[in-house]
């Protein structure tokens, strides 16, 4: 495998790095699913701490990156995987210089994890309560931004 950045926390690599100088994270050669699934988790618990720190720019960044990598290891259905789309669509709304398009992209993406989310886990999981709530919040600030522009049609 070669990589030229440290899927979780972005530092250079080199290419045949056993390991991230910066946050530590093993990589292989081989295809080892426990270390593919950790190095994703270190980006997704990375991705949420710039979310926190309303660095909403920078997680959008990393999420686009590391969401399609989630999708082919671990699967469309994996916890992971959903959770990353929903941190994803979360830097879209609340981001204070979201567009319109933006937020129709968090409502669809919300929109497609919940259904996945619903469907993998049940209505009852903490991962599919938190994508509905998310979904909650995506919607109303949609509906607020459109409602702005219909009132105000500059």
């Amino acid at each position: 495998m070669i990589l030229t950045t440290c899927a979780a926390c972005a530092a250079p690599l080199a290419h045949d790095a056993p390991r991230c100088v910066r946050c530590k994270v093993r990589y292989c050669d081989s295809t080892c699913q426990h270390d593919h699934e950790e190095t994703l988790r270190a980006a997704h618990n990375y991705a949420v701490s710039l979310r926190d720190l309303s660095r909403y720019e920078e997680t959008k960044s990393l999420l686009r990156k590391t969401i399609p990598i989630a999708r082919r290891v671990l699967s469309e259905n994996h916890k992971t995987t959903l959770t990353m789309r929903s941190v994803y669509a979360e830097a879209l709304f609340c981001d204070s210089g979201a567009t319109l398009d933006d937020l129709r992209e968090a409502v669809a993406t919300l929109e497609d994890a919940e259904r996945i989310g619903r469907r993998v886990f049940g209505g009852a999981h903490p991962t599919t309560a938190l994508i509905e709530r998310n979904l909650r919040a995506a919607r109303a600030a949609l509906r607020a931004r459109e409602n702005a522009a219909t009132v105000d049609p500059d």
